[in-house]
């Protein structure tokens, strides 16, 4: 449903920190608590945002008497922090790191098909941290047993460490990726747009 998809909220200095739906940034521009943000990177709030063609745009939603176009971008007016960088250590979001592909045979498998694996046996002091607990699914798991990968003869298909914070990996279930993110998501493009210009 269009109203659930994506869009990338950024705070008041163009820093993106959260993936929102279209439901809830269409409430944030009505209450006038953010402004969208087309591709010529102008500013419009819910009036003129709503008075823009939608003619071109295949993503709109109606309303009673019109159609309006879907913001893929917005832009917070009174949020300047940044959230949380650190990742909570959890099942969903080892799963997410992992993107739901065992790290021994590379399958992508639906989560209730996948479980845990220590790399190092908690049996041989094992940690249970970022990096050494791996998807897994469950034939390579019982062949790994309590096991390193090495005895084992498998392969890891990347080490596991500690993911970095981004809008997008809060929002993995999410996999659409819009051409409108790629200038605040992008390292370089946010460089770009965020250095602050000196005078000659």
């Amino acid at each position: 449903m269009l109203l659930e998809t994506g869009v990338l909220v950024l705070n008041r200095v163009y820093q993106p920190i959260h993936i929102t739906s279209v439901r809830r940034a269409f409430s944030l521009l009505y209450q006038g608590a953010a402004k969208a943000i087309d591709q010529e990177f102008q500013l419009f709030d819910f009036e003129s945002w709503s008075a823009l063609s939608v003619a071109v745009h295949d993503e709109s939603v109606g309303t009673v008497g019109r159609r309006i176009r879907v913001p893929r971008v917005i832009v917070l007016m009174a949020y300047e922090r940044m959230p949380k960088t650190r990742i909570r250590f959890s099942r969903f979001n080892i799963y997410a790191r992992d993107e739901n592909t065992c790290q021994y045979c590379g399958i992508r498998l639906p989560r209730v098909e996948l479980n845990l694996d220590h790399v190092v046996p908690r049996s041989r002091g094992g940690a249970t941290s970022w990096e050494n607990v791996v998807c897994s699914c469950v034939p390579c798991n019982l062949k790994k047993g309590g096991r390193t990968p090495q005895e084992a003869r498998m392969r890891l298909l990347r080490t596991p460490s500690r993911p970095r914070w981004t809008p997008l990996f809060r929002s993995a279930t999410r996999r659409a990726f819009y051409s409108e993110w790629r200038p605040f998501i992008s390292l370089a493009d946010a460089a770009y747009w965020n250095a602050e210009l000196l005078a000659q």
